[in-house]
């Protein structure tokens, strides 16, 4: 068993998201609890300083603060109230801090079960990936209690660099997330459209990529997710199947709003054609796989990743040569 450090704090999940965040709150004093449904997973945080959970009654039991950063909806109930779930095992008080991508009235019924139990919920989606996970760098859009807050603020202070306060009532927190989930989801799946269109036109893909990104086009994703594209490297960081499930949430939503949403439906068929291609797992911007098969085209082939600031560094160069060759022209 670790030592004992500072505060205790639960999570439940340790995906790439979950332990990312865990660690992070291990290296700002944490006591951290962990579970999840892979042993070997919990085995190895335990060596770096976590306290394993064979259970999440078990980190319920320990946690005034609890982390549930699982997939979905389904996880999150059986995390807490399911087999040895936490909500049980947890002290009047405590907060339950639920980062999943839920739909917003999957929110507010939890919120409302676990206050039966005198349990606050901090209804908290987080956005920023695993890199922003394992420095302490997310941003979560979230909505609670004041009592809640008092007592979890110290742990999401640690763990992100923005804590949107946008209402008490839990849902609100889900809302928001879900209308970032429709912009993140589109801007992937335009980014690969895109560049599927560029390779097909004969465009050299690396080339395309450091003038859309220095362009009037580029978007946090083109220049976060092409680089997988360019690299051949489709090794999941978030995957294709992520998107299946929110922007389903994001259109049955739209649905219940009687909301018209034809580009969100149009880009989730994408996601889901290149499931139904056998490419669900691979990272997200696989979605460019479904212009493969449609077309042809020939991708990247797999190497090291490029890493999306390269760009800007190159692109300067790229500049003084095409003003050397303009003026080549002019003395000719």
């Amino acid at each position: 068993m670790a030592k004992k450090k500072g505060k205790s704090v639960g999570v439940i999940g340790l995906g790439s998201m979950g332990l990312g965040v865990a660690r992070t709150l291990l290296s700002k004093g944490f006591q951290v609890h962990a579970f999840d449904v892979r042993p070997e997973v919990v085995k190895a945080f335990a060596k770096q300083g976590g306290i394993a959970a064979a259970n999440p009654a078990e980190v319920g039991a320990n946690s005034p603060v609890l982390i549930v950063l699982v997939v979905n909806a389904e996880q999150t109930e059986e995390a807490l109230f399911g087999r040895n779930g936490a909500a049980p095992r947890m002290a009047r008080g405590s907060v339950v801090v639920a980062s999943a991508t839920v739909p917003p009235g999957y929110a507010e019924y939890l919120g409302q079960r676990l206050s039966q139990h005198g349990i606050h919920l901090i209804d908290a989606p987080v956005s920023g990936g695993a890199a922003r996970a394992a420095s302490g760098q997310l941003s979560i859009m979230s909505s609670g209690g004041r009592a809640a807050y008092r007592q979890a603020q110290p742990v999401l202070d640690a763990i992100a660099v923005k804590v949107y306060r946008l209402g008490e009532q839990p849902g609100m927190g889900s809302k928001v997330k879900m209308i970032n989930q429709l912009l993140a989801g589109v801007h992937i799946a335009a980014a690969c459209e895109a560049m599927a269109l560029g390779i097909r036109a004969g465009v050299d893909p690396n080339v395309l990529y450091e003038v859309i990104s220095n362009s009037a086009g580029a978007s946090w994703m083109f220049q976060n997710r092409v680089p997988h594209i360019l690299a051949g490297d489709f090794t999941p960081l978030s995957a294709v199947n992520i998107f299946v499930k929110d922007l389903g949430i994001v259109l049955d939503s739209a649905r219940k709003l009687t909301f018209p949403l034809p580009i969100t439906a149009t880009v989730h068929q994408m996601y889901l054609m290149a499931g139904a291609a056998g490419h669900g797992l691979e990272d997200d911007s696989a979605v460019v796989k479904v212009f493969q098969h449609l077309s042809g085209i020939a991708l990247p082939a797999k190497r090291v990743r490029a890493r999306p600031t390269a760009t800007r560094r190159r692109a300067p160069a790229i500049r003084k040569i095409t003003k050397k060759k303009a003026k080549r022209k002019r003395r000719g």
